[in-house]
């Protein structure tokens, strides 16, 4: 397939498209037992589930070829009747609207404030058919839940989580250092005060390297070599910087590539250091204020993977 494809969001108006592809890409695919409940699509069926989430539609030539439905079940966006017709089928579309599914999903019921933030996209599988299993891991889902022939997969957009003290602060920079690796760019943003050092001395010390960890301000970065056969940590301070260019240009005793680099007060600043990034925004925790009756200060860590660095990584040591 060589025309253009337009991806673009839909409601109830475009059921007839949707149902068009539904048809046609179920319908090629082998009988199942339980038969598939996208079987008994009709128009109306797809226009009544269109009517609270929408979906999307791919077209070529204005001919429907692919489309989705959005359903949001809690703090999961699933992706329903999920399909691309038979002629569109090994052209690439199909993942590429998977990243369109995902970077739309994350705005998918958001309260007016910016609250109630998505965890995670969602997939429901037949495991009769491992071909649909390996085009969802494929695109960095991974199965959590459900019995043969359901299977759930996801993908995370966001995590989030509590640390009641700077003690579990540290312990979740330990967790997070075992799924970074050399090149990896973490870029930290809290107000002053938030635990963006506690959580990158945790980070320190699960990736084994030399020295204390302290906050880099008067210094900008501060390299932390490895005391074993793991990267090094850069640790920078982007606040008095004027952009990624003097960031980049830093005489460091290290390349970025062979490096974890942790950034605070990155945001809008290092984010052109690489092409994949962990965002990690630390706020106070909802409902407390500083510190509490029992000196208690909790935080909120809210955790948002960028790039497809992260597709296939597996969050559960986070949680």
């Amino acid at each position: 397939m060589t025309e253009p494809i337009e991806i673009r969001r839909i409601g109830p108006e475009g059921a007839a498209a949707l149902h068009s592809v539904i048809a046609a890409a179920f319908g090629a695919r082998p009988p199942l037992d339980p038969p598939a409940d996208a079987d008994s699509e009709t128009v109306e069926t797809v226009a009544a589930a269109l009517e609270e989430y929408g979906g999307l539609v791919a077209t070529s030539d204005g001919v429907p070829v692919a489309g989705l439905i959005f359903d949001r079940v809690a703090d999961r966006v699933f992706l329903r009747r999920f399909g691309v017709v038979p002629a569109a089928q090994r052209s690439g579309i199909a993942s590429r609207l998977v990243e369109e599914a995902v970077a739309t999903a994350t705005t998918i019921g958001l309260g007016e404030d910016g609250r109630d933030p998505l965890a995670a996209v969602a997939v429901v599988a037949r495991a009769e058919l491992p071909h649909s299993v390996r085009f969802w891991t494929r695109n960095g889902f991974r199965q959590v839940a459900g019995e043969p022939p359901y299977l759930q997969l996801e993908r995370v957009v966001r995590l989030v989580l509590d640390t009641p003290d700077a003690a579990s602060m540290r312990a979740f920079g330990g967790r997070l250092a075992t799924v970074l690796r050399p090149g990896d760019l973490v870029v930290l943003t809290g107000e002053l005060g938030a635990g963006k050092t506690t959580l990158t001395q945790g980070l320190g010390a699960g990736l084994g390297v030399r020295g204390d960890v302290t906050s880099p301000t008067f210094v900008i970065a501060r390299v932390h070599p490895p005391l074993g056969d793991g990267p090094a940590l850069v640790h920078a301070d982007a606040y008095r910087l004027g952009g990624v260019a003097e960031l980049d240009d830093l005489d460091l005793d290290t390349s970025l590539d062979d490096a974890v680099t942790v950034v605070e007060w990155g945001e809008g600043i290092a984010e052109g250091l690489a092409s994949s990034r962990l965002d990690v925004r630390i706020t106070r925790a909802t409902g407390t204020t500083p510190p509490g009756i029992d000196g208690a200060d909790p935080r909120r860590v809210v955790v948002v993977p960028i790039g497809a660095r992260w597709r296939e990584t597996d969050w559960s040591a986070l949680g």
